[in-house]
């Protein structure tokens, strides 16, 4: 963060100095985890569904925080911040009763620290926002980007009212560029998070039935992703995905200059000549108006055609070369934890690791990445499923209509894991299409029901709630033929 004092921050969140010098220089970083903090730093008190972090205020003065951000006096040097009493709109960061009102005030003074930091710095702000795919593209343009400045882009997926200002508060005055994940599970939130950091370039990936639970339909979720390119300037931006039915229209929402990207006809940035390695790594054509280039990706499967694409559009909205950008694009290697993390076990097993979340789209997606990889072997796929949440009354259909894909793709074995009525519909219709299908009561014994020959492909991918990294991990660590051959 740029240097400010106790003073100064405290102007900007409304609070007041307690047992402190406001002159006092908050020269590290801002941090809700007191196992974080540095020297010079200062600390979140958020309170939480377990612990609060108000408890934790002498343990992070002790680490070398030289204030505390709190909504009480907690005996420490601190900007205390006032809460207004129980709120209903204090965003879905705080997944707790928060009866008095103190986490809203935290956050609040948190959002008001990042944006007058991002507006006091000579920097490009990009948001990104999806159904799908938003962490995979945030990766890929800060790749991108890398070839023009210094780039700060969250880690993982900190995409909401605590992520976004707590990675815009990482900025300084050497970054160049800050690429923003958004989010959102209720209309308002991604103008909420683009008022804190107004962007320059927003692009829309998708809409989907990821979240179709909180809004009702794909519809709604359309009117919150817009919000996006609705928040930019005349000057900036607007980047949507012209094979998105839905995305496409939101030409008409924005002042913005667009720019269309799309994986399945010509457009303003847009590929051609794609095929997948054994890898199910895309190889293809990247046009940017007249121009081409080649781009071997890294990262596996098809669909992160479109990712890439994207990425592409945002590093030629603000000026990179195309020959930059290919060779970006095709250096990239996977960034985030959980996200299509292939490896290959010494026997030749292929463990996909893409638990971090799910829903109708990314499990079609992986489940295709899946099948490639298995058919370009002659070998055995097996998925290892768990709940796509969020859906709604939609639940059971979209579990179930995943046994079509399964069988679409030739995978032969399926695991799921921690029944619910939503995946037991899925295991009834896999069930129905010949699929042989076991059923486990946690990850532990899924990894067990797994028992793969070598050269197998094996997808572990569900929703985050369901830590279905931990079916990947554990078979990452078995020795395929001890497993078949077990020492008497």
């Amino acid at each position: 963060m740029i240097q400010l004092s106790l003073k100064e921050i405290a102007e900007i969140t409304g609070g007041s100095i307690y047992h402190a010098d406001p002159d006092t220089i908050v020269s590290g970083s801002v941090e809700f985890d007191s196992r974080k903090i540095s020297n010079g730093g200062i600390f979140l008190c958020l309170p939480g569904a377990r612990v609060d972090g108000h408890d934790f205020a002498q343990t992070a003065i002790n680490a070398g925080a030289v204030a505390v951000l709190a909504a009480r006096d907690v005996g420490v040097p601190a900007i205390v911040v006032q809460p207004q009493g129980k709120s209903d709109s204090t965003g879905y960061a705080l997944e707790f009763d928060d009866e008095h009102g103190s986490g809203a005030a935290v956050l609040k003074a948190l959002s008001a620290l990042a944006h007058a930091v991002a507006t006091r710095l000579d920097m490009q702000i990009v948001g990104i926002t999806g159904s799908a795919g938003k962490t995979s593209t945030k990766d890929l343009a800060a790749t991108v980007l890398t070839k023009a400045g210094e780039v700060i882009a969250p880690p993982g997926s900190f995409n909401n009212e605590i992520g976004h200002p707590y990675t815009v508060l990482r900025c300084s005055t050497s970054t160049d560029f800050l690429v923003a994940e958004m989010s959102a599970r209720r209309i308002g939130n991604i103008a909420e998070l683009a008022a804190i950091a107004p962007p320059t370039v927003g692009a829309v990936l998708n809409v989907g039935s990821a979240h179709l639970g909180e809004f009702g339909s794909r519809e709604g979720i359309a009117q919150a992703k817009g919000e996006l390119v609705e928040a930019l300037p005349p000057q900036g931006t607007a980047i949507l995905n012209l094979d998105n039915d839905l995305v496409a229209p939101m030409k008409s929402r924005t002042h913005a200059k667009v720019l269309y990207f799309s994986a399945e006809q010509p457009a303003d940035i847009y590929a051609t000549d794609i095929h997948l390695d054994e890898q199910s790594r895309a190889h293809f054509a990247l046009h940017i108006g007249e121009d081409s280039r080649m781009v071997n990706l890294q990262v596996h499967g098809e669909h992160q055609v479109p990712n890439a694409l994207a990425a592409a559009a945002i590093g030629h909205a603000v000026g990179i070369p195309i020959a930059q950008i290919a060779a970006a694009l095709s250096e990239h290697t996977a960034a985030s934890a959980h996200r299509m993390d292939v490896q290959t076990r010494p026997d030749g097993v292929v463990i996909i690791d893409d638990a971090y979340n799910a829903n109708p789209e990314s499990m079609r997606a992986g489940l295709k990445a899946l099948g490639a990889m298995a058919r370009s072997r002659g070998t055995t796929a097996w998925a290892v499923l768990g709940e796509m949440g969020e859906m709604g009354d939609n639940a059971e259909a979209e579990h179930a209509a995943i046994a079509e894909v399964l069988r679409a793709q030739e995978i032969e074995q399926l695991i799921v894991v921690d029944v619910s009525p939503a995946t037991r519909a899925m295991v009834e219709a896999a069930r129905a299409q010949g699929i042989t299908t076991q059923v486990a009561k946690d990850c532990v014994a899924a990894a067990k029901l797994v028992q793969p020959h070598p050269g197998d492909c094996v997808l572990a991918k569900a929703s985050n709630a369901q830590k279905l990294w931990e079916v990947a991990e554990a078979l990452r660590a078995v020795d395929c033929e001890k497993r078949k051959n077990p020492t008497p």
